[in-house]
């Protein structure tokens, strides 16, 4: 089927592996631009896996893969350069080698791109500087303090910021792929490409990686866009007016629906979602509370302590002093 508009060349791209990279962050992206090829019955990325002297990368969950050329020889015009992520992501950073052709290549590209932790090889390479860039959220602290000139933002899966994209941990590696297919090709092959892998296509980039752990997922469609809504727009207004108002329904309306599908009415759904969110980064992340905060929509450092103490009986930091698993930050 003809899906895609034009006949023209396969776009090329490259993806950077080295030893301990995860080989999902690999697949993620080589599995999918195949695929949309395959659907499309014509090759629309011709796709390379390169790596340090062309050596075979080992994953780091042991697994090994061949790659298909040398980092160091390959050469121009690509049309997206990726940097694959994983638990080898700081001795990567660290190695001359490695972060002089990445920046190379990124000269030679017409995109650029990383998945989870691949934005600590970017930024060595000093392709983030002075760009708005996300990762993997546990390692979202480390990658601000020693790169200070990337404006690190942990909350959204994926980050456009000019020709060069970051993405979130792991999986929002597919999320970043797909907005590329839709960009190249549009969105009828990239929603059959999701169908077929069986995940969600219009994941926005902007979604809360957070919110991936606290959404429940409803039956019925209305209640399961408010839910969406709520958890990707934490620290906009969400009483059940406006959310009524977004959802094209009543209040009352959208009271009922979420009753009866949730248990709970809009306003109690939309404090405990900001709650259990506030919870979650403040035991995994070292992200001032003040900051946390604001993100998680509460409209004071005072209204965030008093739901703390009301739910677990201690204030925010002494929350975060139990169950960090990162180093605290301090309250502002």
């Amino acid at each position: 089927m003809a899906l895609t508009p034009g006949d023209g060349a396969a776009r090329r791209v490259v993806v950077v592996g080295y030893d301990d990279a995860e080989l999902l962050d690999i697949a993620c992206v080589t599995s999918t631009l195949d695929l949309a090829g395959r659907i499309a019955e014509r090759t629309l990325y011709r796709t390379e896996l390169v790596s340090p002297n062309g050596r075979t990368i080992r994953c780091d969950s042991g697994v090994q893969v061949h790659s298909n050329g040398s980092l160091q020889r390959t050469t121009g015009p690509i049309d997206t350069l990726v940097v694959s992520g994983g638990q080898g992501h700081e001795a990567a950073a660290a190695e001359p080698t490695i972060v002089a052709h990445v920046r190379r290549l990124a000269t030679l590209s017409r995109r650029v791109a990383s998945v989870c932790t691949g934005a600590t090889v970017l930024a060595a390479a000093g392709l983030l500087d002075g760009r708005r860039a996300t990762t993997h959220w546990h390692y979202a602290d480390v990658l601000a303090r020693r790169y200070p000139s990337v404006h690190v933002d942990p909350r959204p899966i994926f980050i456009r910021d000019g020709r060069v994209a970051t993405s979130a941990g792991v999986t929002s590696a597919l999320d970043l792929t797909l907005a590329l297919v839709t960009e190249d090709h549009g969105p009828d092959l990239a929603r059959i490409v999701a169908q077929v892998l069986v995940t969600y296509l219009q994941r926005p980039g902007n979604q809360a990686q957070m919110s991936v752990f606290t959404a429940p997922d409803p039956d019925h469609v209305l209640v399961r866009q408010a839910v969406a809504h709520v958890t990707t727009h934490l620290a906009t207004t969400l009483d059940t007016a406006t959310l009524a108002a977004h959802c094209g329904v009543s209040p009352r309306q959208l009271h009922r629906l979420f009753v009866e599908h949730l248990g709970m009415p809009p306003g109690r759904f939309v404090r405990r979602t900001r709650l259990d969110t506030a919870a979650r980064l403040l035991s995994t992340s070292a992200h001032p509370v003040g900051m946390i905060a604001r993100w998680c929509g509460f409209t004071s450092l005072e209204t965030l302590r008093q739901a703390f103490v009301a739910q677990y009986g201690v204030s925010p930091s002494q929350y975060r002093a139990v169950s960090t698993a990162l180093p605290a930050g301090t309250e502002s």
